[in-house]
């Protein structure tokens, strides 16, 4: 998808690069495998996250974990768990073409985002993440900065919210 860049001077929408994306289900016990698995120590409670270089995670419930990778190392991420599966009972699901990211950053990033989504945001540390709703579509709100989040939101769902955002954004430049 290349949709333009929505923005004004306090806040920009813009489409980012796809990852490779995966959602893991695993008992809280066996963390350490998939740590091990993924490269990365996983996060432990729900909503935070961790990074390391190119890979990072977020616990987004309490045996579920939002995986990111680069689009390359999505097969050796998947034949590192095919390892572990008959030690270590998990669900490993590819879901990088389910999910379209959106990049909302600057200034107003908070007051756009609260044009659809009903939670306090200001309490998402920096770094953690949060599986809400925007409008009535389901989406995992990722934040990378004070002033700087990711929208990952189903592809179908995606024109919806990103028309939404882009009308919000133009309504918060008039001043409404």
């Amino acid at each position: 998808m290349n949709a333009p860049v929505t923005s004004f001077d306090a806040v920009t929408v813009t489409d980012v690069p796809p990852v490779a994306r995966f959602n893991l289900r695993i008992a809280p016990a066996d963390l350490a495998v998939a740590s091990k698995a993924f490269g990365l120590t996983l996060p432990t409670r729900i909503g935070q996250g961790a990074q390391k270089a190119d890979r990072a995670a977020w616990c987004i419930g309490p045996d579920e974990w939002l995986l990111h990778a680069s689009e390359a190392d999505q097969q050796a991420i998947v034949a590192a768990f095919d390892k572990v599966r008959a030690k270590t009972p998990h669900s490993l699901v590819v879901i990088s073409d389910r999910e379209l990211t959106i990049g909302i950053s600057g200034p107003a990033a908070l007051v756009l985002l609260n044009t659809g989504c009903p939670l306090d945001l200001s309490r998402i540390p920096v770094g953690g993440a949060k599986r809400t709703i925007f409008d009535y579509a389901q989406v995992t709100l990722i934040r990378d900065g004070e002033d700087a989040f990711r929208l990952e939101v189903w592809r179908s769902y995606y024109p919806h919210v990103r028309g939404l955002l882009d009308i919000a954004t133009r309504e918060l430049a008039i001043g409404l």
